[in-house]
Parts: C-alpha cells; structure tokens; sequence
C-alpha cells in the first residue's frame, strides 16, 4: 500500500495539470476531450449522445420484445422521466404498432411492413396511434367508459363505408364496433374508431377547411387531444356508414380530429346471423388487420 500511494499521488497530480510541459500536456488533452464529449464539437458531440441514444434505445428495444411489447409496462416505463419519454415516443410506440398490426401501418406509412419503422412519424405521433389501436373510446353520450380492448380488427373496406363520394380515395382504416349493453336500453351501443392515411393531404379535410366547417366546441380526440369536426353534422356520414356498422338509420354520429383520427358511436341494430354474415363478408385479409392486445 505505502509503495503504491506515491505512484497514485504522481497519476492524480499529471491528470490534474501538475507540474512540468508533461503535465500541462496532459491537462490540457484530458479537458480538450472532456470539452468535446460535452459537446465542444466535432466527433465528441457524437460520441456525447452515446449513452443516451441509441444504446439506450437498443437495450430498451430488446427488453419491450421480450415482453411482446406490452403496453401498460411501457406506459409505467414512459412516465419514469422525460428521456425515456423520448425513447418511447421515438421509438417504442412505433415498434408496438408495428408488431400489432403491420400491414395497417405500412398502409398508413407508405411502406411495405419490413419498412414501416423507418418512416418514423405518422399523423398524431405514434403514442396516438398505439392508443387508437388498443383502447376503446366508449361513447359519452350513453354514459359508455372507455377500456382497454383486448382483440381489434381494423380494416380499409370499413374505412371506404365512411367516405362520402367527394371523399372518395381517401385511405382510412376503421374497427369492427365494440358492443357495449346499456342499462334500460334497448339495444347495444357500438363505439369504432379509425385512422386516415396522410389526412392533411385528404380529400375529407380539403372539403372541411374549403366550406369552412367548424370545429366542435365541447369535443376533443380522446387519442392526441386535438379538436374535432363533426362528419354528421358536416353532412359527410354516408349511410353506407351505418349500413357497414349494423347501425339504426339516423343513431350514428362520428368525428375527425385535425390530425386525422376518427372516433364514434352508434346504436346498433339487432342482427340475424345471415345479417351479421353478409355484413362482415367482401374484405379480404390485405385489407384487414387483427389487434391483440
């Protein structure tokens, strides 16, 4: 111990810029490459972000597929601090949509599904999406809370009974509606919710902003927040719309937010099976995609 303590005091003096050229030399290497990894420039603002991003990303990545990414953990993980906030708005949302529902989100990306993650942002962000994938909205005005859902199926035949003629080409994705009984009623409520491809470059949108629809004062998107338009009252529900749904003619109402998600209900129609089975028939499996959550 006594041989090696001066050896530890000469070692401590040199990085601390002791005496001689040899050690100003060496203090002033150790603070120009400190200087560089906090970001005084050149390679060093690279190698400054190492540890917090991709690293980080990778390992954060790897533990989520392990845990077939599930979403509660990573909504816990998300509220620990901002920089993983980050990571998981920048990535770990993505990679959960895409492990959900693939072919929906090379659909909504442009891409083919091996391709989709590197698209990178999507209209809302890809939190929004996540929850639009996995959550059901309930329906406000039957007092219907929303939940967690365990299996979805989202499709674009759905979507295409949403446009209205002079909206046709739009792509929009829209779920099977999610039944829910209600006390004293009747019959059942279904809430559905849905996606458009590129909204702000959509037919739906262009005709909204053009005949100046206003956007609804109490509602918001229970996805991203956003404010929302009211297609029945925009006179842009067809009613292939309730025809698709099983819905009472005239007991549906729907809404677009400004980023492009869809939310809704309606009072569903008691259905033979022969009914049930026309109605779910003529999509075929590229145009669908099951969400499990």
């Amino acid at each position: 111990m006594s041989e090696r303590a001066p050896s530890m005091r000469r070692l401590s003096g040199a990085s601390n810029g002791g005496s001689g050229a040899g050690g100003g030399n060496a203090g002033g290497s150790a603070a120009a490459a400190a200087g560089q990894w906090d970001g005084g420039g050149g390679n060093g603002a690279r190698a400054r972000g190492v540890n917090a991003g991709i690293m980080d990303e990778q390992v954060l990545a790897l533990v989520f597929r392990a845990m077939n990414w599930d979403p509660q953990s990573l909504c816990v993980v998300a509220r620990v601090s901002r920089r993983l906030r980050a990571v998981a708005e920048r990535v770990l949302w993505r990679e959960l949509c895409v492990s959900r529902a693939p072919r929906m989100v090379a659909a909504l990306t442009g891409g083919a599904p091996a391709s989709a993650p590197a698209a990178g942002r999507i209209g809302g962000g890809w939190p929004a999406l996540a929850k639009l994938l996995l959550f059901c909205c309930g329906a406000a005005g039957a007092a219907v809370p929303g939940h967690l859902t365990p299996v979805s199926r989202f499709s674009k035949t759905s979507g295409r009974s949403f446009l209205s003629r002079r909206c046709a080409g739009d792509l929009l994705y829209v779920s099977d509606p999610c039944e829910h009984a209600v006390a004293g009623a009747a019959d059942d409520v279904g809430a559905y919710r849905g996606v458009f491809r590129g909204f702000m470059r959509s037919r739906t949108r262009a005709w909204l902003v053009g005949h100046r629809a206003p956007l609804e004062p109490r509602v918001r998107c229970p996805y991203c927040g956003a404010r929302v338009w009211s297609m029945t009252a925009a006179g842009l529900a067809p009613r292939s719309a309730s025809r698709r749904l099983g819905a009472n003619e005239g007991r549906l109402e729907y809404f677009v937010c400004v980023s492009g998600h869809l939310h809704g209900s309606c009072w569903l129609a008691r259905l033979s099976d022969s009914d049930g089975a026309a109605s779910s028939a003529g999509a075929s499996d590229e145009e669908e995609d099951d969400v499990e959550m």
